[in-house]
């Protein structure tokens, strides 16, 4: 092999596993279980509840369910977008519009 390519091969590998090792400690148990990151993770996982729970009882059609927990899955990847961009926490005011979200879903699961 010649040193051209045996350098190459060696930054190709070390590129690799740079982006591995950054991908892979990009979001620390702190930044996940972030105190206004967990207040709206909790709040969506109990109106998940509430949905399952007014489906099992004939109160919410299935149809109605399934758009519920639509609307639910769009905040929830709303929330995860928003860590991301800001190093693994959301700001009081994205909670603020995170809450505001979850207060339609709410309001449409207890029609």
């Amino acid at each position: 092999m010649t040193r051209i390519k045996l350098f190459s091969m060696a930054a190709l590998t070390l590129a690799t596993l740079g982006t591995s090792l950054t991908a892979a400690s990009a979001e620390t148990p702190w930044q996940y279980n972030h105190p206004r990151r967990a207040e709206v993770n909790a709040r969506l996982g109990y109106q998940n509840y509430r949905i399952d729970r007014g489906e099992a009882s004939g109160r919410i059609s299935p149809y109605r369910a399934e758009r519920l927990h639509a609307e639910d899955g769009v905040i929830r990847n709303e929330e995860r977008a928003m860590a991301r961009i800001n190093g693994g926490y959301i700001t009081p005011a994205e909670q603020r519009a995170l809450n505001q979200q979850e207060n339609v879903v709410s309001r449409q699961i207890s029609r």
